[in-house]
């Protein structure tokens, strides 16, 4: 594999998710996998989970680790081609991707959507920057549209408490008081399509995601009628997609909540993390022990480490 920059970039989607149930078990059956090797996580937006699932997922491969925050560590870098650099901004993406390819084997790009011109930001401009002018295979630590190892953790998380019949999966909208990309409902949506799943997206009018993503999915905006008979709820806020980045409604009445979780069938209750608790979620439901956020928190490592593995072996 080249590079990772959606999920579509996998060879085989199941196998990606089998190799990380084997890590999950085993960490360090390829440990000298990376020997010699060095990769380069370069953050432009703050990390928790995915700056130290990814670190940890490298070291139990081998690789040497080198982690830099792009926001307060180094020159305010340039994008667009053909400036006049008489800003703030110092150093071109051309050098910037050029010389920290001299440096790594594989560079890892965290940057988030601007939520100011959707345009911009389906160009995935700075990940595609570095694709382009890096000689190495890039790994998306998330990007303005796009989560993708998120979404394998979350497919090893459904696949680790699947039921025995077909399960209904439902993404819910959930109010923020910030306006949040759209990234995770995006790669979510993208992720269902490689499981045998009935797949609902409950949302509010004017908060529909992009139609080319969830052409598959059951749309509905009646939250109580996406819940009935749930066996999987993933809560998610995202901002408008059609009034690009704007906060159309900012009540607590998309709430989840422990009422609302009887209405389901006993479902699994997953969400990205970080969450704020009685916004997004309830404290009843958070805390309850159907909660699989901090196992979904625990899949990133082996889910980064198949997806990894996957790019050393594009370059061994």
């Amino acid at each position: 594999m080249k590079n990772f920059i959606t999920i579509n970039d996998l060879p085989n989607f199941k196998k990606c998710v089998e190799n990380a149930l084997i890590y999950k078990i085993d960490p360090f059956i390829h440990n000298g996998i990376g020997k010699n090797k060095t990769i380069g996580l370069l953050f432009f937006n703050p990390s928790l989970r995915t700056r130290l699932s990814t670190q940890l997922a490298a070291q139990n491969l081998g690789l040497n680790i080198m982690v830099m925050n792009l926001s307060t560590e180094t020159w305010a870098l340039e994008f667009e081609d053909g400036t006049k650099m008489s800003g703030i901004r110092s150093e071109h993406v051309k050098e910037a991707a050029a010389v920290i390819s001299q440096y790594c084997d594989i560079i890892g790009i965290r940057a988030f959507a601007n939520l100011t011109d959707k345009n911009k930001d389906e160009a995935e401009i700075v990940l595609n920057s570095f694709s382009k002018y890096a000689k190495k295979p890039i790994l998306n630590m998330e990007s303005s549209t796009s989560h993708p190892l998120q979404a394998i953790a979350d497919a090893i998380t459904i696949k680790e408490n699947m039921p025995k019949h077909k399960p209904k999966v439902v993404l819910t909208w959930a109010p923020h008081p910030k306006a949040l990309p759209h990234a995770v409902g995006n790669s979510f949506t993208r992720m269902i399509n490689h499981i045998d799943a009935d797949y609902y997206i409950a949302q509010p009018e004017g908060y529909e995601l992009d139609s080319r993503i969830t052409k598959n999915a059951k749309i509905t905006y009646n939250q109580s009628e996406a819940l009935e008979n749930a066996d999987f709820v993933y809560a998610k806020n995202w901002a408008s997609y059609s009034n690009y980045g704007q906060i159309l409604k900012t009540d607590n009445e998309w709430m989840l909540t422990k009422e609302k979780m009887k209405i389901t069938n006993n479902a699994k209750f997953m969400h990205c993390l970080p969450v704020r608790r009685n916004i997004i979620v309830s404290d009843e439901v958070l805390d309850n022990k159907n909660s699989l956020v901090i196992q979904q928190a625990n899949n990133r490592t082996f889910a980064a480490q198949s997806v990894i593995k996957l790019l050393i072996d594009g370059i061994s």
